[in-house]
């Protein structure tokens, strides 16, 4: 008998993590943290359901926190299997979970400081060095290379075109005679995006677990460089400071695609642009050394030595003195800094100083989880709460649609359309309940096959014969 539970990424955007047992063996697809909301931030703190210790392997579909960033705590709980993701999503996350584990030891020591949690002393849920040693674990596999991790259970990767490495991953159960694939869509890119190519179609699948952050809503039609030069060339004429919370890895590079293309062409000033964000100089480091995962056109201008990820047409902030001298610049500046929900990181600092200016752009270019500072901005709050102190917010607050690094609801049904069979079922995982429902909907009304929105720990028994939940 083999079965899915999900343990996490149903409900919200973050948290994934899904258990398929089988032949007596259990394989963890994704092993996410849970931000945003505080009720889902406890979670990371309650022991998994199952014994980390009984899992027998990791696969993640690429490297972002909400889809690796538990693994460090995992192995810290007991888990000694092996994990498997694509060659750059190797490389990424030894950047992403030590800084994850910083972030941790950074916050604990917040409230050590201030005496404001339960716990004395307040302990991280794991450290840097935790971190990077959880990071060294992960085997880097070439896209469309089977990994047999035991005898009738297979796993391989196809391009997802979401970040650099990302991956759709496809399990196989059994053999010719008998065997059932599950294919987990991860987070899925954009149609036409640059720098990555599309999504790959998907192959054959008995089931299929499609993410649906965007499941209720299309991206703006407005060209991306269009809607970037309105915002940038209106900021300008207001004096002020253009700050936008970014992801350190893919938001940060497409940004910096456009705004060079941008800039090439005159359609925008250029003005000093900082990109705040070690993280997001290393990431870009990563991006240039693996060429491959790149689209045709991209993978071209790379080989003619006109990248437009050239860091030299970037100034580059590594150091936390490096990034508070910024504080003393006035007039037109753009600040590109982690995180891209303003949920941490350098931006926090350039918010705080620069909300209350009138004259200051925020400028939000990706999905904003509810409880983030980022959604509260969207929603037009009036002020931010930033270490602890309440920050009025006269900024003005723009948002930048379709740059988002997800699929649209029309993306998602298209690679949906892909399959060249009906599966037996769709599942929707990783997305709010409004675009969730909207996604399960589309694929019953329009491609009259069955859907389903899990919830936390359901359990579905699957294999040849039967589909019983």
């Amino acid at each position: 008998m083999s079965t899915i539970e999900f343990l996490g990424g149903v409900g919200t955007v973050t948290g994934s993590k899904f258990l398929v047992e089988a032949r007596g063996r259990r394989l963890l697809v994704d092993c996410g943290l849970y931000q945003g909301l505080k009720e889902l931030r406890l979670r990371n703190w309650e022991r998994l359901p199952v014994d980390p210790a009984t899992i027998d392997w990791v696969v993640l579909t690429h490297g972002h926190i909400d889809h690796s960033g538990y693994l460090p705590r995992l192995f810290k709980d007991g888990f000694h299997g092996r994990v498997y993701a694509t060659r750059a999503t190797a490389d990424l996350v030894k950047i992403l979970l030590p800084d994850s584990g910083h972030l941790q030891e950074e916050e604990a020591g917040y409230h050590n400081k201030r005496g404001t949690s339960k716990h004395k002393p307040a302990l991280p849920l794991y450290t840097a060095a935790e971190g990077l040693k959880a990071a060294t674990r992960v085997a880097g596999v070439g896209y469309q290379e089977p990994v047999e991790l035991a005898s009738g259970i297979r796993v391989w990767f196809q391009r997802a075109g979401h970040i650099l490495g990302s991956a759709i991953v496809t399990v196989e159960i059994g053999d010719a005679n008998r065997r059932q694939r599950l294919v987990f869509s991860g987070d899925l890119g954009r149609q036409g995006a640059p720098i990555l190519p599309d999504p790959m179609p998907i192959q054959e699948a008995d089931y299929v677990i499609v993410e649906s952050t965007y499941g209720d809503r299309r991206h703006d039609p407005e060209p991306i460089p269009a809607q970037l030069e309105r915002v940038i060339t209106e900021a300008v004429e207001r004096g002020g400071a253009i700050i936008i919370p970014a992801f350190a890895i893919g938001r940060t590079q497409e940004l910096m695609y456009h705004l060079n293309a941008l800039e090439r062409v005159g359609r925008v000033p250029r003005l000093p642009t900082y990109v705040d964000s070690p993280m997001a100089i290393e990431a870009t480091e990563i991006y240039c050394a693996h060429p491959e995962d790149f689209d045709g056109d991209m993978r071209a201008m790379v080989m003619n030595r006109n990248c437009p990820l050239h860091c030299g047409d970037f100034r580059l902030v590594r150091t936390s003195e490096e990034s508070k001298a910024i504080n003393a610049i006035r007039g037109p500046i753009l600040i590109i800094a982690a995180s891209g929900m303003a949920t941490g990181g350098r931006v926090l600092h350039h918010l705080r100083l620069r909300l209350p200016d009138p004259r200051t752009t925020v400028l939000l270019v990706g999905y904003q989880a509810e409880g983030t500072r980022g959604r509260l901005l969207q929603d037009g709050a009036k002020s931010l709460k930033i270490y602890g102190e309440g920050v009025p917010v006269r900024a003005h607050v723009e948002t930048v649609h379709g740059l988002s690094a997800h699929a649209d609801a029309e993306g998602l049904v298209c690679w949906l359309r892909t399959a060249p069979h009906p599966p037996k079922r769709v599942f929707v995982v990783h997305g709010d309940a409004g675009p969730a429902g909207a996604l399960a909907a589309r694929v019953m009304g329009e491609l009259g096959w069955e859907a389903t929105i899990p919830g936390y720990r359901d359990r579905l028994v699957i294999d040849s014969e039967k589909d019983d939940t």
